[in-house]
C-alpha cells in the first residue's frame, strides 16, 4: 500500500509543470502585439498557443483616464454597498449583461457579510497595476481593496471590454503575482 501511495505522489508530481508568465509593460500608445515571454518550466518544450503571454502590463498614466476612472467608480460602488447596504444597480451603459445578471443584492449581501467580519468596514481602493488582454482587447485594472482590519490584503479586479464596460468584477486574496 506504502509503494501504491509513492508511486501516484510521484506520478502526480511528474504530471503537475507549473509555468509562470513574465509580463512586459509597454505604453497604451504602441501595437498590443505579443510581447517576450519568459516561462520557467523543470523541462523545455516548445509553447503551445496555450502558454503564449495572454497580458501586457501598462502603466497606469498611459490607460485612458476616462475608462480608469469609470472601473474605479464602479469598482469601489460595489465595496461600499457593504457599508451602506444600499446598492445601485448597473445600467447597460455601463456593464455587459451578464455582469449585471450575476450581481443580485443577495449574492453581495452574503459577500458583504462574510467581509465585514473578517476585514472591517471598506474604506478605498487603489490602483495597483493595469493589465491588457493580447487576445480580446480587454483591460484589467487591479485594485488593492483597503479596510479598517489589517488582517490581510484583499484585491478587486475590474475587467472592461472595449466598449468600455464592465465584463467582469472577481474578488480574491491579493498575490503580486497574476
Amino acid at each position: 500500500m506504502k509503494k501504491l501511495v509513492l508511486l501516484f505522489s510521484l506520478t502526480l508530481l511528474v504530471a503537475c509543470k507549473t509555468s509562470k508568465v513574465v509580463t512586459k509593460e509597454i505604453p497604451l500608445d504602441q501595437t498590443t502585439t505579443p510581447t517576450e515571454e519568459v516561462i520557467e518550466d523543470s523541462k523545455s518544450e516548445e509553447l503551445t498557443e496555450i502558454e503564449k503571454v495572454e497580458f501586457i502590463k501598462l502603466r497606469p498614466a498611459t490607460v485612458n483616464a476616462a475608462q480608469k476612472q469609470k472601473a474605479y467608480e464602479l469598482g469601489k460602488r460595489i465595496l461600499m454597498t457593504c457599508n451602506t447596504s444600499k446598492f445601485k444597480p448597473f445600467t447597460t451603459a455601463e456593464a455587459t449583461h451578464s455582469v449585471i445578471n450575476n450581481i443580485t443584492i443577495d449574492k453581495l449581501s452574503t459577500i458583504c457579510n462574510r467581509y465585514r467580519t473578517y476585514y472591517g468596514t471598506f474604506n478605498d481602493i487603489e490602483l495597483v497595476e493595469v493589465l491588457k488582454s493580447t487576445k480580446n482587447s480587454s483591460t484589467i485594472y487591479r485594485y488593492k481593496a483597503l479596510y479598517s482590519k489589517k488582517v490581510a490584503n484583499k484585491e478587486l479586479r475590474v475587467t472592461m471590454n472595449a466598449a468600455s464596460k464592465v465584463s467582469a468584477i472577481q474578488t480574491m486574496d491579493w498575490n503580486n503575482s497574476l
